[in-house]
């Protein structure tokens, strides 16, 4: 008779407490740290656990429809991962993602954000309460909007973010909502209807509601409107792949982008962590998440250069643009700090959940915070002030 075995760190585990029913079922790497790992989670059959950086808070539960793989995440407290393989990304305190999921590195779910079946996710960040239907792509994006887990901004199933373009880029990335606002939690949510699409980059504006089947590919910035495209007519022309339309544009969409990244990451730093719980697993998901922001710039940043290469070819080089590559990764090598954002927070102290910290912020301090954000955010979107408008065209 033979007796499976099961690997030294799963048996760690199982001392320590982890639900696992199946044992034999669980495979986890020689590389995870048991540490890390809480004892109030829950191992499903098919879960497959890996990465020294690998964190997993109390009440969390791996596969609990069908396998899931997860990689080097962290996961703060009672997250669900139904099935589907998981890498390179955080989740906070009750986010989930079901089953059949692809979450690729770089992705952020904050507290209560969520995704039904079948859903990709790369470079994809969710704030709170954010959530996703099922057969979706969602790459190369940021979501905000709406005020609790009643109250969240929506994609319908079967909507697609289209983040690469026939010029073989990705210099794609699209707002939904802002960061200012969005990390306040005070603002209407944003729908995007079922069977539809928008292709990157664009900006949207909170309170909108893009109809089902409709596929934008402007921005959507006219607050609480409905955006319904018609089905266009089947046509055809000359088309040059590599001409660049309304480059200048496309530019100050991407700094706007990555510009926003530093101003979440200053928030994280500078609020966030000042406020939220101090458990082990929480200062984990913290640091993971500051990292993961500081990874996407740099993603950003890698996609836009390859972008400008082509633009020098297709349109010209943009105007008094010498050295500046170098500006923008300059202004993404340090910790965005705010001392004025600490000091609203140690006002407030510890709040337990996170989202109670913002309510208690005044109308003063929101006033302020916005401003501090869309500060940091300038910062970058400056850099586009040398190029004249004349290049966009």
């Amino acid at each position: 008779m033979t007796t499976l075995s099961i690997s030294p760190v799963l048996d760690a585990l199982i001392q320590k407490g982890v639900s696992v029913p199946m044992p034999a079922s669980v495979w986890v790497a020689e590389d995870v740290n048991p540490d890390r790992i809480s004892e109030h989670v829950e191992l499903f059959p098919g879960a497959r656990l890996s990465g020294s950086r690998l964190s997993i808070g109390p009440g969390c539960k791996i596969g609990s429809e069908n396998p899931a793989t997860v990689i080097n995440s962290q996961l703060e407290s009672n997250v669900t991962l139904k099935g589907g393989y998981v890498s390179g990304s955080v989740f906070l305190n009750g986010s989930s993602v079901g089953n059949a999921g692809h979450i690729r590195e770089g992705c952020l779910f904050e507290e209560e954000a969520s995704t039904a079946h079948a859903v990709g996710g790369k470079q994809t960040i969710l704030m709170s309460f954010v959530t996703l239907g099922s057969l979706i792509n969602f790459c190369d994006c940021l979501m905000t909007g709406g005020t609790s887990r009643k109250n969240h901004s929506e994609v319908g199933s079967s909507f697609i973010h289209f983040n690469y373009t026939p010029h073989q880029d990705k210099a794609t990335p699209s707002l939904f909502g802002d960061v200012p606002r969005g990390v306040l939690l005070d603002q209407p949510p944003i729908f995007l209807g079922g069977q539809g699409g928008v292709v990157g980059p664009v900006v949207t504006e909170f309170g909108v509601i893009q109809a089902a089947g409709s596929i934008s590919r402007r921005d959507l910035d006219a607050p609480h409107h409905l955006y319904q495209s018609a089905v266009p007519e089947e046509r055809w022309m000359p088309y040059q792949t590599g001409t660049i339309r309304e480059p200048l544009e496309k530019l100050v969409k991407n700094l706007r982008y990555i510009g926003s990244l530093s101003a979440l990451r200053m928030w994280y730093h500078s609020f966030r962590s000042r406020v939220m719980t101090q458990s082990v697993y929480t200062r984990m998901v913290l640091e993971g998440a500051e990292d993961l922001l500081a990874s996407a710039q740099a993603e950003r940043i890698k996609q836009l250069k390859k972008w400008l290469g082509m633009v020098s070819v297709s349109t010209g080089p943009f105007a008094g643009t010498r050295g500046w590559v170098e500006d923008l990764e300059e202004k993404t090598q340090s910790q965005p700090v705010s001392a004025d954002l600490e000091t609203l927070a140690d006002g407030i102290g510890i709040c337990d959940p996170y989202p109670n910290a913002v309510v208690a912020l005044s109308d003063d301090s929101r006033s302020a915070v916005i401003t501090i954000l869309e500060s940091e955010i300038q910062r970058f979107v400056a850099l586009a002030d040398p190029i004249p408008e004349e290049t966009n065209s």
